[in-house]
């Protein structure tokens, strides 16, 4: 079993969580050999780091959600705390090397890098409660 959030279930299971939770969101594709050999990575961080959630986005499968992001380079990582983007760019597929990554913005006042728009963006649509979309799309 993954250990990798689905993320139809990511805005619930951050509403449920105590303040500053971290989210770990891998943008990859498919297609990518890098990206295939760097899930199992993940998953094993996700595994030793439970109080941090951590999803998986490809950005074929979620091109709507994915839709004006520029990622150039695969596997590249986003993480946020409590909704708000702190990291958006590129990764070694390599656990000493996201664990650095996930350690510096646990610690960060605020973003570690430049934040593209579109990644506030989809951080509002990936931690919209279910209410919350329901009024954005007229429900």
């Amino acid at each position: 079993m993954s250990t990798l959030l689905p993320l139809a279930l990511l805005s619930d299971a951050t509403a449920s969580r105590p303040e500053h939770c971290h989210v770990v969101l891998a943008l990859c594709a498919d297609w990518c050999g890098t990206c295939r050999s760097f899930r199992p990575v993940l998953e094993q961080l996700a595994a030793e780091h439970p109080h941090i959630v951590f999803s998986w986005l490809d950005i074929e499968d979620e091109a709507d959600l994915a839709n004006d992001l520029d990622v150039e380079t695969f596997p590249t990582l986003a993480i946020f705390r409590d909704g708000a983007p702190l990291y958006f760019g590129a990764s070694l597929p390599m656990a000493d090397v996201v664990t650095k990554l996930i350690r510096a913005a646990e610690a960060a006042g605020g973003p570690l890098s430049q934040i593209p728009r579109e990644i506030a963006a989809m951080a509002d649509a990936l931690f919209a409660s279910e209410a919350d979309r329901a009024v954005l799309h007229g429900r």
